[in-house]
């Protein structure tokens, strides 16, 4: 158990011995000279030994005295430390920061992010992992991550609170000599024969999930060839021949030259990166990432 009694003793001590004159230390202290002796002689007292010579001249330290008050002074110095590192945890301005992102959000987000924070906060250690979306939430539930950056939307639980953070729109990619590249604009209707190469399930239910609610709104139930366990292995497998794919517009730069990019007639966008956190976990530094990420929490 710590005995804070003993601390506030070392403290009072530390001062009478730099300053050599109980008065001048009481009035560092904030406090007056008569209580400053009583608390040195219980210092005393409990320790055995005497500290100070005292005179009209002021105080001077007995040789007990001169041999513990290097340990005293690195002792006060520890406590500051301590003092210091506390408020910094406090204010999220040290510590640790993890992580868990999917493969886009590391290009997209994260760079210009973490960044900052480095800038503001030189002492912080941010972690990062990459994950999946459909691990996003288990992760922050357990603790094992404090931010997610995922393709999430909707209602992720009662703890679980996100804020969308990138929306695109869908487009079409398909390969270069496929008949519905002669065409400007596509209708998801049109997709109804298609063979689709599809964002897998298993990686991003709700992405799965909204796709195929939307293409059953357009009357047809998609034929899904492939599932993949990423946006890029989608534009991939197309430019294999082996289907069409649903993509956000911005992925346009990761295409090969035998696979174009068609616009639906419909608009269709979609959450591409959203940011989550557990709400049961406070931590000052996700309000900080939040602030800088400038939206409302859902």
């Amino acid at each position: 158990m710590i005995n804070f009694r003993l601390i506030r003793h070392l403290w009072l001590f530390l001062a009478v011995a730099e300053e050599q004159n109980f008065g001048r230390a009481a009035k560092r202290l904030g406090m007056s000279q008569p209580p400053l002796s009583e608390q040195i002689q219980v210092l005393e007292q409990a320790l055995k030994v005497k500290l100070f010579e005292r005179s009209r001249r002021g105080a001077k330290l007995t040789p007990v005295g001169a041999a513990i008050l290097p340990a005293v002074r690195k002792f006060a110095e520890q406590l500051e430390r301590l003092e210091l590192a506390v408020e910094e945890a406090l204010t999220g301005q040290s510590g640790m920061l993890t992580i868990g992102a999917i493969s886009t959000a590391m290009f997209d987000v994260l760079p210009g992010l973490i960044e900052q924070l480095k800038v503001a906060y030189p002492h912080l250690t941010v972690s990062v992992r990459e994950i999946d979306s459909v691990e996003a939430v288990p992760a922050l539930e357990a603790g094992d991550i404090d931010l997610a950056f995922a393709r999430l939307d909707g209602n992720l639980g009662a703890s679980i609170k996100s804020l969308p953070l990138l929306e695109d729109r869908l487009v079409v990619a398909l390969p270069s000599d496929h008949p519905l590249a002669a065409r400007t604009r596509i209708s998801l209707s049109s997709l109804s024969n298609e063979a689709l190469v599809m964002f897998s399930r298993k990686v991003s239910p709700v992405y799965f999930d909204n796709l195929i609610a939307t293409c059953r709104a357009s009357g047809f139930s998609p034929r899904v060839l492939h599932e993949v366990r990423s946006v890029a292995s989608q534009i991939a497998f197309v430019s294999y021949g082996q289907g069409i794919a649903l993509v956000p517009a911005s992925l346009k730069k990761l295409a090969p030259a035998n696979v174009v990019f068609r616009a639906l007639s419909q608009k269709l966008n979609v959450v591409t990166t959203a940011v989550a956190w557990n709400a049961e976990r406070p931590n000052p530094l996700i309000d900080e990432v939040l602030a800088r990420l400038g939206a409302k929490a859902t």
